[in-house]
């Protein structure tokens, strides 16, 4: 649907209220925590992403080429409710772009049917269950979702240990999800558990994508106030592994 200059205008107070109020709530978390507000404990891996060449109307040329590109993930938990309980589970991936620039996609533990995509669901084991993007991203063709499903050698072993294994799917808010790619998780260096690494999908697109308007503020805002709550630095923000050149 198209947003006209009325509903807009009607739109962009209750977006500065929702911004100012999360960014000061992110901002006391972190100085509470002397850390990250949210997902404050997780674990870093390499992360190898293949693109297979699928064809997806709703996704930019970038996703539907064949390629493969080297990176790094998270796995973290949302609010550090300790284990066995469940919690809503994290999964962040960055990735060089066509230009060599990080590319940042955040995913959360959801359901997979139309509605369910919007709704944070608590979960116990990261390697077995799905995860999307939670809100839609935009491009020339319109809306589209993605998700991270867990594949059927999902611990498959690597040169280091387990290896995890994803599918990654792409759909529109009410279409079936469509794979186009994968994504394998090494297990992270000895000694290495959690590297200090800030995603943020607002300063790191995705190649051809942009978050809706709203969406961008509310979640810059957070994020600009989440590193100030805990003094984070600015080459976190930068941390992308060496990894295999991807094509431009």
């Amino acid at each position: 649907m198209t947003i006209g200059p009325s509903h807009d205008r009607r739109l962009r107070p209750a977006t500065a209220a929702a911004a100012t109020l999360l960014a000061g709530a992110f901002y006391g978390w972190a100085r509470l925590r002397h850390g990250k507000p949210i997902h404050t404990r997780g674990s870093v891996h390499t992360a190898r992403l293949i693109r297979h060449g699928l064809t997806a109307a709703e996704l930019p040329a970038w996703f539907t080429r064949p390629g493969e590109v080297y990176g790094v993930a998270r796995l973290s938990r949302g609010l550090s409710v300790p284990r066995p309980l469940p919690d809503v589970l994290g999964l962040a991936l960055r990735f060089p772009g066509p230009a060599g620039s990080p590319s940042d996609l955040l995913l959360s533990t959801t359901g997979l049917a139309p509605f369910a995509r919007h709704l944070m669901l608590p979960r116990r084991d990261p390697a077995r269950v799905p995860y999307t993007t939670l809100t839609p991203y935009r491009s020339e063709h319109g809306s589209v979702l993605f998700a991270a499903l867990p594949a059927p050698a999902a611990h498959r072993a690597g040169a280091g240990g387990p290896l995890l294994r994803f599918t990654l799917a792409s759909a529109t808010p009410m279409s079936a999800w469509q794979p186009f790619g994968s994504v394998e998780l090494t297990p992270p260096p000895a000694g290495l558990v959690d590297p200090p690494v800030a995603f943020d999908p607002v300063l790191h697109p995705l190649p051809g994508l942009w978050l809706p308007q709203p969406v961008a503020r509310i979640r810059a805002a957070s994020y600009r106030a989440a590193r100030r709550g805990r003094a984070g630095r600015l080459d976190e923000l930068e941390a992308v592994p060496a990894g295999s050149p991807d094509e431009a």
